[in-house]
């Protein structure tokens, strides 16, 4: 095999797995979210990285503290593109839409 059909293999694999994650993110359904304050900044941040079945999973489990901690996580170890301002909305509706109330 010479270096211009390998070339083309690996521009054609990669093609591939393009076309399929693209395939499988058309596929997804929106979730809905509760209505209430800093639910569009949830959607437009959170949903750039993951999906919103996270904050319905999750809220048997965290309080207020446990989403802070979350978003902060999600900032800090995996560079959430988050501001400080929106980072606190995105805590408070979780907690209070999603939270153990504690």
């Amino acid at each position: 095999m010479c270096c211009k059909e390998g070339a083309v293999r690996h521009i054609f694999a990669g093609l591939v797995a393009v076309l399929f994650v693209a395939n499988a993110y058309a596929q997804e359904k929106p979730v809905p979210l509760k209505a209430g304050i800093g639910r569009e900044t949830v959607e437009n941040r959170c949903a750039a990285c993951h999906s919103l079945d996270y904050p319905r999973i999750n809220a048997p489990f965290l309080n207020h503290q446990s989403w802070e901690a979350e978003v902060n996580k999600m900032v800090k170890a995996y560079g959430a593109p988050i501001e400080a301002a929106d980072a606190k909305i995105i805590v408070d509706y979780l907690a209070k839409n999603y939270g153990t109330g504690d």
